[in-house]
């Protein structure tokens, strides 16, 4: 963190304090900071946490309920919310498209793995498992690599 930004702890007691002039500040005074384009950060006194962002949005609505007209119309404020819903929908749908997708390319790799690794062992009765690969066919219609089927005597080749 640079030395030029304004560290200003907030206590769980609500009350802000500026480490710059080791003094109890107000929202108010924030709000001038802000406005004279200093830098700083709002952190948790105890956890450390970045507290910013609500401070500012705290600034924000003090300012709406005060005294004066609102800067934003309930419509504007109502148009925001909106915009929140569409945004995190498209960032979901978006993340899960892409997990899907390495979910797939993955599944498709291990596939093609276990094939490599598995393809060549003899597997009594498994033509046709998951792992087995295509086969060929004779002139009679038979699969090679495997032997002739018995007739009903035993007999290979039906003889």
């Amino acid at each position: 963190m640079s030395e030029d930004i304004r560290i200003i702890k907030k206590y769980p007691n609500r009350r802000l304090y500026d480490t710059t002039t080791s003094s109890y500040i107000t929202l108010e005074d924030v709000k001038k900071l802000v406005l004279e384009q200093t830098e700083f950060k709002v952190e948790d006194a105890k956890t450390k946490e970045d507290l910013t962002r609500s401070i500012l949005l705290q600034i924000i609505l003090e300012e709406e309920s005060g005294n004066g007209a609102p800067m934003f119309s309930s419509d504007v404020l109502s148009k925001i919310i909106r915009f929140y819903g569409p945004a995190i929908q498209g960032l979901m749908g978006s993340y899960l498209e892409q997990s899907a997708n390495a979910f797939l390319e993955m599944q498709q790799q291990l596939q093609k793995q276990t094939r490599n690794l598995f393809g060549n062992f003899p597997f009594p009765n498994f033509a046709g498992g998951p792992f087995a690969q295509s086969q060929q066919e004779d002139a009679a219609g038979t699969p090679t690599g495997t032997p002739p089927p018995k007739d009903e005597g035993g007999n290979k080749g039906g003889a």
